[in-house]
């Protein structure tokens, strides 16, 4: 993902929400798929700006499961920039836990599959 100068303030730093919302949709890959379906942010348990990032800074996500729970699953995101194209650099701009949990076409909680197990009849 390539921030752009929309997404920049006066100083031509990137937003920290930006950030955020980017770390939230590349986190929820994972749970989605391990829900198998419908899943929901219920809390961003840490989020650290490490470095500031930059217009043109082309930004790597990589998330990685931390817990799965009856209905939801943990995962922590780092977010690296790669920099300065004639002398590229990589640095770890932020890191983030958050926590996912499944839900139902109403809404609530549900519970997690678990391969292997059958649901009670």
């Amino acid at each position: 993902m390539m921030p752009m100068p929309a997404d920049a303030n006066g100083n031509g730093d990137i937003f920290g929400g930006w950030i955020m919302a980017q770390v939230d949709i590349a986190g929820a890959v994972l749970p989605a798929r391990i829900a198998k379906g419908r899943i929901t942010t219920v809390a961003v348990n840490q989020f650290i700006f490490k470095q500031a990032v930059s217009v043109s800074d082309l930004l790597s996500f990589y998330a990685t499961v931390e817990r799965i729970g009856n209905t939801s699953v943990t995962v922590h995101v780092e977010v690296y920039a790669e920099r300065n194209p004639a002398d590229p650099q990589t640095v770890k701009v932020t890191e983030a836990n958050l926590t996912y949990v499944a839900i139902d076409p109403a809404g609530r909680p549900r519970p997690i599959p678990r391969p292997g197990l059958t649901p009670a009849a």
